[in-house]
């Protein structure tokens, strides 16, 4: 019986079976931020060790750095405080960095495969729970807390236990207007937030083929909010079209070497899962959350769910996060007004994503009394947009143009809701709080459909507000 990307990936870096019953694994890349590595380093010179091999870990700051100026030292004494702190530490330690004045900061997860870092058949992790998107090379990537980001710093290595295996195909033809980020939500809301615990996520089918490599680092981002520990997408030419020529990508001999290894790790046509789900992607509408977990999700032309339709056990969770969204049972969930905007984060901050809105934003005006907020994933996404014009679209519809970062996708940074202010965001997590106000309140959408939110000023249908392509009559 064939092997899974998976299967193969792990055999590979496996080094040996610990007492524990977790396996030792080798960790190819590992990605640091200025949130949680200053106590891992902490730990580390504690013990009186070094990084063991630096060259493989790279480093950036994006949660807290401020997206409206980088004049220093920052307002807030403790983000300043952390970003002195991997300053020094990656001084100290000899791992490259790429600081606000490199000109390629941004996102951990945005700049690992801008810069080529990211490869097919690598291991990677990061103390960043959205670890999962580089999972769209086929590599096998995830998020761990600080304790191991201090052992991969000293080791190396991760005890890990291995996950079983869950194929996900997408197969037929979205409809227009339904975007990469309708695939996870959807697919989120049928497995549940739970419903990839103990699995690693394996995405295939048409649909998959089709993507681009930004689509697919949509997808494999949310898989977390799934259950899932990581989800990747088989290597195939996409992948390397994407990766050839970056900076840290193999080149010349390497190169041809390197496809021809990437090739053979593809899962083979009889591999074992542990489950297969199919899903046609004509059922696939664009998708809005109407709750307090990217599971709670709907079509934009649904209504929110009734508790009373629900079994018992179901109904305390449905009437708490009805209650904190301040939505009433059976209340459709297009025309509900919004009071921010937010376009940026790890899942749809990339170049790709402000082109696409771009299209339809310009000449268009963010509605009265709505805040809008476009945030590029790196540095090089901004400048990109600027050099393509996309930037002054923005600016002319009446959104705020900053600078790269993580920014109101989890407010750890001065971006952040207020009250109960409602946000259109095109970010990963609407969990309570999540961006920055104990009683605000998040809605998980397509960066179209949030574009469609701020011109409009309520949760609107982007088909109909843009035209894009045609209605869906459900």
């Amino acid at each position: 019986m064939g092997k899974s990307l998976y299967e193969k990936v792990w055999e590979a870096h496996a080094i040996r079976t610990l007492p524990s019953g977790q396996t030792q694994l080798f960790i190819d890349t590992h990605l640091i931020h200025e949130v949680t590595s200053p106590q891992a380093f902490g730990m580390l010179k504690d013990l009186g060790l070094k990084v063991r091999f630096p060259e493989r870990t790279f480093a950036t700051v994006d949660h807290i750095v401020p997206t409206h100026s980088l004049l220093e030292p920052f307002a807030d004494p403790q983000a300043d405080e952390m970003i002195r702190k991997l300053r020094e530490n990656v001084r100290e330690h000899g791992i490259t960095f790429f600081d606000v004045s490199s000109g390629l900061q941004g996102i951990v997860h945005v700049i690992g495969p801008e810069q080529g870092i990211t490869q097919p058949g690598m291991t990677i992790a990061c103390g960043d729970s959205h670890t999962s998107t580089h999972g769209a090379f086929g590599a096998i990537a995830f998020g761990i807390g600080t304790t191991q980001v201090r052992d991969v710093l000293a080791t190396q290595t991760l005890a890990m236990g291995k996950l079983k295996v869950r194929r996900i195909n997408v197969d037929g033809r979205l409809r227009p207007g339904v975007y990469a980020k309708d695939v996870i939500l959807h697919i989120i809301k049928v497995l549940g937030v739970n419903g990839g615990l103990g699995y690693a996520y394996e995405y295939g089918g048409s649909v998959f083929d089709n993507f681009s490599m930004e689509e697919r680092m949509t997808v494999c981002n949310m898989s977390i909010e799934g259950g899932a520990r990581c989800g990747y997408v088989n290597p195939d030419q996409t992948t390397f079209d994407y990766l050839k020529g970056r900076p840290y990508a193999p080149k010349g001999a390497e190169w041809e070497a390197a496809i021809e290894r990437w090739k053979a790790l593809a899962s083979d046509p009889d591999a074992h899962y542990d489950d297969v789900v199919n899903i046609k992607a004509e059922d696939i509408a664009p998708t809005v959350t109407w709750g307090i977990n990217p599971g709670q999700g709907c079509a934009i032309t649904d209504r929110v769910p009734d508790p009373a339709d629900y079994p018992e056990s179901e109904r305390s969770g449905l009437e708490e996060a009805l209650k904190h969204m301040k939505l009433r049972p059976g209340q459709p969930i297009k025309g509900v007004k919004v009071n921010v905007a937010f376009l940026g984060s790890c899942t749809n901050g990339r170049i790709s994503d402000f082109r696409e809105v771009a299209k339809y934003l310009k000449g268009r005006k963010v509605a009265p009394g709505v805040r809008a907020i476009a945030v590029p994933g790196s540095q090089v996404v901004a400048k990109q947009c600027e050099e393509e014009g996309i930037a002054e679209i923005f600016r002319e519809a009446g959104f705020e143009w900053r600078g790269a970062g993580c920014s109101m996708c989890l407010a750890m940074n001065p971006d952040k809701l207020v009250g109960d202010e409602l946000c259109a965001s095109s970010s990963n997590r609407n969990f309570k709080g999540r961006q920055g106000s104990a009683t605000g309140r998040t809605v998980l959408m397509s960066p179209v459909m949030v574009a469609a939110a701020a011109v409009t000023g309520e949760i609107s249908d982007a088909r109909e507000v843009f035209g894009v392509g045609e209605l869906v009559g459900a």
